[in-house]
């Protein structure tokens, strides 16, 4: 399914990076929501206290997906299409999302977990385009620059890096939550 996505990605954007981003930071803002409000649910029914941590990781998780998204639009500013593109895939995808959390809950955090490194490996190309001149390695919007407390001459470069780390940290967590619920 993962090499799927990526193949789909891969050939209606090709190197157009920054559209792409854009794209995938929307559908990847789903998992961490739909995962932590089903967990905050599954809290009220079972009233336990014990998916606090687990509820405000996924919620941040949410919010860190759609940050990158905020970065990525003003650096591509995605047309009409692309925007079309961005409301069908994430209605498309929220559905299926949910589905798989509510009835195969580990994989849906394996299958997260796999998509988030696919991610790197993603922002991984994109960073050695922008460090080899392929891209323009212009200066980071200054929403990033505050987000991560970046230097204000912040590069593009910089800010390709600061979300590959977050994606990397997102991978980890969803492994994790994947390996909790196969004991």
């Amino acid at each position: 399914m993962t090499l799927f996505f990526r193949f789909i990605a891969d050939t209606f954007f090709v190197n157009r990076y920054g559209h792409r981003a854009v794209v995938l930071e929307t559908v990847a803002g789903v998992p961490g929501m739909v995962a932590g409000v089903l967990m905050h649910f599954k809290s009220l029914r079972s009233m336990k206290t014990g998916y606090g941590e687990n509820i405000r990781e996924m919620l941040a998780e949410a919010e860190n997906e759609r940050m990158h998204l905020m970065f990525f639009i003003e650096i591509a500013k995605p047309n009409w299409m692309e925007r079309l593109l961005v409301l069908f895939a994430q209605a498309i995808f929220g559905l299926f999302y949910l589905f798989m959390y509510i009835f195969f809950t580990r994989t849906a955090h394996r299958m997260i977990g796999y998509f988030e490194d696919e991610a790197v490996k993603s922002y991984t190309e994109y960073l050695k385009k922008v460090e080899r001149g392929d891209l323009e390695n212009f200066q980071a919007p200054l929403l990033a620059i505050k987000y991560y407390n970046l230097d204000r001459n912040a590069q593009l470069s910089d800010l390709i890096k600061a979300v590959r780390r977050d994606e990397q940290k997102h991978s980890e967590v969803n492994h994790s939550f994947a390996d909790r619920y196969s004991t």
